[in-house]
């Protein structure tokens, strides 16, 4: 190589480092296994439950999926391409393991994102007792989920992200925790007292506890939505959570939704980037 080519050379190589560096991007970066430069778009597939499959927001099709979804959402986000949205309503662990919706996964699958955890532990039952029941109902109900929560849940978890590790042994995995349901401060809600919301809105942090250190035992990154959430309960004067007396109590709204989508493409935009 002559002398002038070698210049040549050199010079081209110092632009494309300054360009890398003007971009945020690092040579490293730029050729990491998350790096849309490197692998194109990541191929997702969205698992869960019913706030997994946007549930609230009619219309659905099937399994109570809608196009409100953060999923939907997600797929729209540059260098995502949701290939698999297979949530479904009342879904569980068991049933998400046994109905097919692992099916979604596979070697070339590079985004997976899960909600579920919520139906396992009877936390619906706990709300509606609290609602509309006794004070000792409401109580009785609480502390039947919460065991729930702390001596089945954890095993349950741990048998299904194993399996989403094998299914999907190349993917960035995003589990995504469940927002407190109340806001307290607004006073009683039916029959439940602000005191007994707060319970329940401590029941749904040890629920998104446990869930989240079940994700991060396999290697996972858990999604928190519970600061977005908050002071947008189902009793909040701006209220992101459906009420008690619509056709998806409990569920998140269009605004909901949209805030679960902005978390959750934070964590994207970071795996991507990084």
């Amino acid at each position: 190589m002559t002398d002038w080519a070698r210049g040549l050379w050199a010079a081209l190589v110092v632009v494309a480092l300054l360009a890398m560096a003007g971009s945020g991007l690092t040579a490293a970066s730029a050729m990491s296994p998350g790096s849309v430069t490197a692998r194109g778009p990541l191929a997702y597939a969205a698992l869960g439950d019913s706030y997994a499959s946007g549930y609230g927001v009619p219309p659905y099709s099937a399994c109570g999926r809608s196009d409100a979804a953060y999923a939907v959402q997600l797929g729209h986000l540059r260098g995502v391409r949701l290939v698999r949205f297979v949530a479904c309503a009342g879904a569980t662990t068991r049933t998400l393991r046994s109905g097919g919706q692992l099916d979604a996964l596979d070697e070339d699958t590079g985004l997976v994102t899960v909600t579920i955890g919520g139906n396992d532990t009877g936390w619906a039952s706990a709300i509606e007792a609290c609602l509309g029941g006794t004070d000792p109902e409401c109580a009785r109900a609480l502390a039947a989920s919460t065991d729930r929560v702390v001596t089945t849940l954890p095993r349950a978890l741990g048998r299904l992200y194993a399996q989403i590790a094998a299914r999907a042994p190349h993917a960035h995995v995003l589990v995504v925790g469940y927002p407190r349901l109340f806001s307290p401060g607004r006073g009683a809600a039916l029959l439940a007292s602000p005191a007994e919301q707060q319970a329940l809105n401590k029941g749904a942090d040890l629920l998104d506890d446990v869930i989240a250190r079940a994700a991060r035992a396999h290697g996972f990154t858990f999604v928190d939505v519970r600061k977005p959430f908050a002071d947008h309960g189902a009793n909040a004067t701006d209220p992101w959570i459906l009420g008690p007396f619509t056709s998806a109590p409990f569920h998140p709204d269009v605004a909901g939704y949209r805030a679960y989508a902005a978390a959750l493409g934070d964590a994207v935009l970071r795996y991507v980037g990084s």
